[in-house]
């Protein structure tokens, strides 16, 4: 017999018995809802913390916390390296300052940081290219009064032979760097012109910028470093490939296994759960249809004296069961939509979220768990004998 046929047959019996089958349908939207809300709290509330910790860069951040001695090769060496998102070499902290003027001629001390293309504090703003080009951090463009085009005035002062000397430089302001990126004062610089200034701290000619002094000798070494992880998953192995070295390092590895633990322990618990509450729903749907079977033994008995297979009968229960998974999956994703939106309301954030793809798993298992807790149920309508139809008439 077509399954067309024992489909619509399945579908007027459900609906004959609609008071029964509404009762099934709840029965699963009550197992279904609080789990949809509890996975969308557990993606939504991780997700939204490991985003954050995603964009925020400092998080990303391997700072060297002892002087080390690191040549321009060690350092592309590092960049080089899959785990790494930037890495870029820092002259001698003490050499790395300079003093800018203000409109009103007074000085404000600022730290020089080495920068280039591809550094994650900047976000979309152009790395400068001039050894004389610079981006202000927020507090620095707040303290000058200084806007993205304009020309500052920054001093660089060493001590020779006792006495103070001090070369001018002007610096192009080309861009502000966001409050949220860098909260300190401070003048984000090419390399070139924090070697610079340390050359010439040092003594040494700066033939780039005119400054007269001794020919440079030797090959730089570099201090310290600064260098990110691509993302947050490679900042511990970062860690204990510099311990690998000797070089200690300070990250935010500690903070970032808090989210994972977290999202662990979440996960454990969700599967809990939802383990229980499908046994019971399992066991539910089960007997129901355990009890279905009983209840219209005599009205399958006489299908099977009008000649359906045994197929066809266990095809008719198990569409039975199909129906009621289908409208309990629908009756739970509003459900869910409207507990969500409460639910984001209530933490003034994208605190629950599921994605298209969780939807349709979620349908899948559904339609999973149904389908063989009917079959377990309605095994006996295959032992349904079709004397049994005309058996009492």
């Amino acid at each position: 017999m077509r399954l067309s046929l024992i489909a619509a047959l399945a579908w007027q019996d459900w609906r004959d018995e609609w008071r029964l089958s509404l009762c099934a349908v709840l029965a699963l939207v009550a197992v279904v809802t609080p789990l949809l809300l509890l996975f969308g709290l557990k993606f939504g509330l991780i997700g939204e913390l490991t985003e954050r910790l995603q964009q925020d860069p400092g998080v990303r951040e391997i700072i060297p916390l002892a002087g080390g001695r690191f040549s321009a090769g060690d350092i592309e060496a590092f960049a080089t390296r899959p785990d790494v998102a930037f890495a870029l070499p820092r002259t001698r902290q003490i050499a790395a300052t300079a003093d800018l003027l203000d409109p009103e001629g007074k000085t404000l001390a600022v730290e020089m940081i080495p920068t280039a293309a591809g550094d994650p504090l900047l976000g979309h703003l152009t790395a400068p290219t001039g050894i004389q080009d610079v981006l202000l951090s927020q507090t620095t463009a707040q303290k000058l009064h200084a806007q993205a085009g304009q020309a500052l005035v920054a001093l660089i002062t060493r001590q020779d032979a006792g006495q103070v000397q001090v070369h001018r430089v002007t610096l192009r302001v080309t861009a502000i760097l966001p409050i949220a990126a860098f909260q300190r004062d401070a003048v984000f610089a090419p390399l070139a012109l924090l070697e610079a200034a340390e050359d010439y701290r040092d003594g040494r000619a700066v033939p780039a910028l005119g400054w007269a002094g001794s020919a440079p000798g030797g090959e730089r070494i570099y201090p310290a470093f600064r260098l990110y992880a691509r993302d947050l998953a490679a900042v511990e192995p970062l860690r204990q490939y510099f311990a690998g070295l000797g070089v200690t390092v300070a990250t935010q590895a500690g903070a970032i296994e808090q989210v994972q633990a977290l999202s662990r322990r979440l996960s454990t618990v969700f599967w809990l759960i939802a383990g229980l509450a499908c046994g019971g729903a399992f066991a539910a749907t089960a007997a129901g249809t355990l009890a279905a079977v009983e209840r219209k033994r005599r009205a399958l008995s006489v299908l099977r004296l009008l000649g359906l297979r045994t197929t066809a009968l266990l095809a008719f229960v198990l569409l039975q069961a199909l129906y009621s998974a289908l409208l309990a999956a629908l009756l739970a994703a509003l459900l869910y939509a409207a507990g969500a939106a409460i639910l984001n309301a209530f933490f003034d954030q994208l605190a629950s979220r599921l994605l298209p793809v969780h939807l349709v798993i979620a349908l899948l298992a559904i339609l999973v768990v149904s389908l063989v807790a009917a079959t377990a149920g309605g095994w006996r309508v295959t032992r349904l004998q079709a004397a049994q139809g005309i058996r009492d008439v």
